[in-house]
């Protein structure tokens, strides 16, 4: 049964009104002590222990333990001031010889007190060693400055140091270097050396002869891609046809014009007048073959019906390339063969086919040389060797035919990669760089490149 905050402690008189600890009298503390200490039962034996081990600091009274003040900064529990739920801790009365604990450390706290009770206001709890203050949290300012240091010491150490990434040489690439620059060195002093005189070759660059077979064989060869490219198409679908007789027709005609070089086409054609001396093609033309067989025809027909069995091939990979299931979806929506061709799957195999179809019009460039020799077709080769003879610079017109196939091929490389990167839009999630793209790129890493290895 404990004893309500109201009543009077035993062995005073009830006419003495009753106070707080902290305003208690040293006799009436001591014998308020003697009672609680008495009627205490064992589990406040283990709270007055607990309660003993925390040091009570005081500004007034220094603490009855023996032991010296510790230096060391007070824990957050011992820091922290009162709550209001929690009782205030006053500061401890004189000790006497009956007061002293049989532990010799300081008095029991009367569990009889009010809870509800402040410390008065010139009462100082227990707070931190001197010279630290509390701060608003409540905490000493000189303990979380030292906590924070540690912390910042520690994640500076844990930091790990940036790696200086020295590239690997490589000597076998220098060793190549060197030997390839050294063979082109000789070829280079090779042709500076030979009896050939350079400065024509640019005298003759603008020829109007010139330009006139590099008009014809520009001409010549688009018009027999062209050519190739539609009647390409239209064997590639005889071929996959389920027809048997144009798919048989198709493999023929492939088999034909690849199977024999297109030098000898080109003289087949110049000179069919001699198998047929007239064309007849009932209402529609008739005429003498050798008026209709012109060189430029003779050209035409030798560079794209031969050009025609390559294509087939190409178009007939690039529509394979594309799945069946389109030609299906198609089919299941009301298109026709046609349109299913012409709408689905050709657009999609362009991808296929625009890269193969750009070398073979390279190809058709340098192979319209020979319709010069074979059909006698006034093109690039044919001028400048025209003008060779006339001047006596047959081997500097060779170059100056060289260099404008060399300037053709460039050009029209450059609009095939152009036409390649706009077909892959739909199949690639990065389009390749342009060449000035690329340019830039490598001059940007080339700048950015740390003289003393990479750093990560």
């Amino acid at each position: 049964m404990t004893d309500s905050p109201d009543k009077p402690e035993p062995g005073t008189t009830g006419s003495e009104p009753e106070t707080p600890e902290t305003g208690k009298a040293p006799a009436e503390k001591a014998a308020a002590d003697k009672a609680a200490a008495e009627k205490a039962p064992a589990e406040k034996a283990a709270a007055e222990k607990e309660a003993a081990e925390k040091p009570a600091a005081s500004d007034k009274a220094e603490p009855a333990s023996d032991e010296p003040a510790s230096d060391e900064p007070a824990s957050d529990e011992q820091a922290e001031p009162a709550k209001a739920e929690e009782p205030a801790k006053a500061d401890p009365a004189p000790e006497t010889e009956g007061d002293k604990d049989p532990k010799g450390d300081k008095a029991p706290e009367d569990p009889k007190e009010p809870k509800d009770s402040k410390a008065p206001k010139g009462d100082k709890g227990s707070a931190a060693p001197k010279g630290d203050k509390p701060d608003a949290g409540g905490k000493p300012a000189k303990a979380d400055l030292a906590k924070k240091d540690v912390a910042g010491a520690t994640a500076t150490a844990t930091l790990p140091e940036a790696i200086k990434a020295i590239p690997v040489r490589h000597y076998g690439r220098w060793i190549s270097a060197v030997l390839v620059l050294a063979l082109l060195a000789l070829l280079v002093n090779a042709f500076a050396s030979a009896n050939v005189h350079y400065s024509a070759i640019p005298d003759y660059l603008f020829d109007s002869t010139v330009l006139s077979g590099l008009g014809k064989t520009v001409l010549i060869s688009v018009l027999s891609m062209v050519l190739g490219l539609v009647l390409g198409i239209l064997l590639a679908v005889m071929r996959l046809s389920k027809n048997p007789v144009t798919s048989s027709v198709s493999w023929l005609y492939i088999w034909f014009f690849r199977g024999t070089p297109v030098y000898v086409q080109l003289l087949l054609w110049f000179n069919l007048a001699l198998i047929f001396p007239y064309i007849n093609l009932g209402p529609i033309y008739r005429d003498e073959m050798s008026d209709f067989m012109t060189p430029f025809m003779a050209a035409l027909l030798g560079l794209g019906l031969n050009e025609a069995a390559y294509m087939s091939e190409i178009v007939r990979a690039g529509i394979q390339s594309v799945d069946e299931g389109q030609t299906e979806a198609a089919h299941a929506l009301g298109m026709s063969q046609s349109k299913t061709l012409r709408r689905i799957v050709l657009p999609q195999a362009m991808r296929v086919i625009v890269p193969p179809t750009g070398n073979e019009f390279i190809n058709m460039l340098k192979t319209s040389s020979l319709a010069a020799s074979a059909a006698q077709y006034l093109e690039l080769l044919r001028s400048t060797s025209d003008i060779g003879q006339t001047t006596g610079a047959t081997v500097e017109m060779l170059f100056l035919a060289a260099t404008w196939y060399l300037i053709l091929t460039s050009v029209f490389s450059v609009g095939q990669f152009y036409l390649e990167r706009r077909y892959a839009r739909g199949s690639l999630r990065t389009l390749p760089l342009t060449p000035w793209q690329k340019v830039k790129a490598n001059l940007s890493s080339f700048s950015n490149r740390s003289k003393g290895g990479v750093t990560a």
